[in-house]
């Protein structure tokens, strides 16, 4: 009989035993994988949507709000800035580029953005369909809302206030899409695009035109629209430093002397995985205590079989199998039952995140996806097998040292 078989023959003979062992690593592992997976794919997304940001200016309120809702579109915003002071602060000469938001309004939950080319541009976004809004009341759809919410070139809609369903709507103005983009792997997916003048168009505010438009007074910010207006507002500015001295100096001033709030997003996201870190050690300090029981229960079976076994191992010394054949049945043993742990563990840990991803629909505007693998699960994997050699290794140097006559002659 080969090693592999009669190692097979030993875990189904105690198929209760086999399984609740199992079943506890594979808790642990699951835990694990389904944390794993999870902080990385909401680290990546994090670098993908702060890149080329160094800053996000909005009105006074809390700066990780700010982010939150200038960068990753899953918060209210904290309230308006007027336009004149944002067009002063894009001047200023630390910073290279600036780019305007103006939010408010959704279509059913996905998020209309008033912006420039510029903020497409930032993520690398390209068109799938159609073209880049010209006129106002112009969409361009991301590619996930474009698919979640059904919507071709061509068709209308009218946009509602807030983010959540049931806001008020405002039907007297309905948006035409005019272009779908490729998915980018970022926030912009989640978003309908359009230029500000069809934001504020829409909430009843209307552009100053008494004063004929021209090179020199024409907003740096919003094109078409005069200079230093004191009647309108945009939401927040994203902001890229022209050199490292403004890191220092910019939020500082802009805090200090003006009616504006600074928000740094590597400072904010930091300060985010703070707060969720302390619910994920929570969690990993459960599934690391599973594994420890899981191990003691591995070690606790093998050493109570290997008294049940020791005439089957004499038995198998007298008919000519060596000690170290015997060493080896006990380690595989153990490490057939978790590596068998592991891979149930994994495919629990990749399935329960599925299952979240389908059951909650602010998953999917995050890009959560169960179908991605990393090299850490390899690691597991080894780091399983690894555990059952060591859980078997005290058993293991039990049937080694089996004495034939002794056992025999019991």
């Amino acid at each position: 009989m080969s090693l592999i078989r009669l190692v097979w023959k030993y875990l189904v003979a105690k198929p209760l035993n086999t399984t609740l062992n199992v079943i506890l690593l594979a808790l642990g592992i699951a835990v694990i994988t389904l944390i794993l997976v999870f902080n990385h794919q909401l680290q990546e997304k994090i670098a993908s949507n702060t890149q080329g940001i160094d800053l996000v200016v909005g009105a006074k309120g809390s700066p990780l709000q700010i982010i939150l809702c200038s960068i990753f579109h899953i918060d209210f915003p904290t309230g308006n800035i007027k336009l004149a002071e944002a067009e002063r602060l894009a001047k200023h000469r630390l910073v290279k580029s600036a780019i305007p938001l103006s939010l408010g309004d959704s279509y059913q939950t996905y998020r209309i953005v008033g912006t420039t080319r510029a903020y497409p541009e930032l993520y690398g976004a390209t068109l799938a369909e159609g073209g880049w809004w010209n006129n106002d009341l112009e969409v361009v759809a991301g590619a996930t809302a474009a698919a979640m919410l059904q919507l071709k070139v061509g068709d209308r809609f009218a946009s509602a206030h807030g983010l959540t369903e049931g806001g008020h709507s405002h039907d007297e103005h309905q948006f035409v899409v005019v272009g779908i983009l490729k998915s980018s792997q970022s926030a912009i997916d989640n978003l309908l695009l359009t230029n500000i003048q069809s934001v504020w168009r829409v909430h009843d505010l209307t552009v100053n035109h008494s004063t004929t438009l021209t090179e020199e007074n024409t907003s740096a910010l919003v094109p078409g629209v005069l200079a230093g207006d004191t009647t309108l507002e945009v939401t927040s500015l994203l902001i890229k430093y022209r050199n490292p001295i403004a890191a220092i100096q910019l939020p500082r001033l802009i805090n200090a002397n003006t009616n504006m709030q600074a928000a740094s997003p590597a400072f904010e996201s930091a300060r985010l995985f703070s707060i969720l870190g302390v619910g994920v050690d929570v969690l990993m300090g459960f599934a690391y205590l599973l594994i420890f029981i899981s191990a003691l229960s591995i070690f606790i079976a093998l050493y109570n079989s290997l008294k049940e076994r020791q005439y089957d191992m004499a038995i198998m010394r007298s008919m000519g199998a060596s000690k170290a054949k015997l060493f080896a049945a006990v380690t595989l043993e153990g490490m057939a039952l978790t590596l068998m742990g592991c891979l149930l563990g994994l495919a629990l840990g990749h399935g329960l995140l599925a299952l979240f991803v389908n059951l909650i629909g602010e998953s999917q505007k995050a890009g959560v996806t169960a179908a991605v693998f990393y090299a850490e699960e390899l690691y597991l994997m080894a780091g399983s097998l690894l555990l059952g050699f060591l859980c078997s290794l005290v058993p293991a140097w039990q049937a080694y040292r089996t004495d034939i006559h002794t056992v025999l002659a019991r």
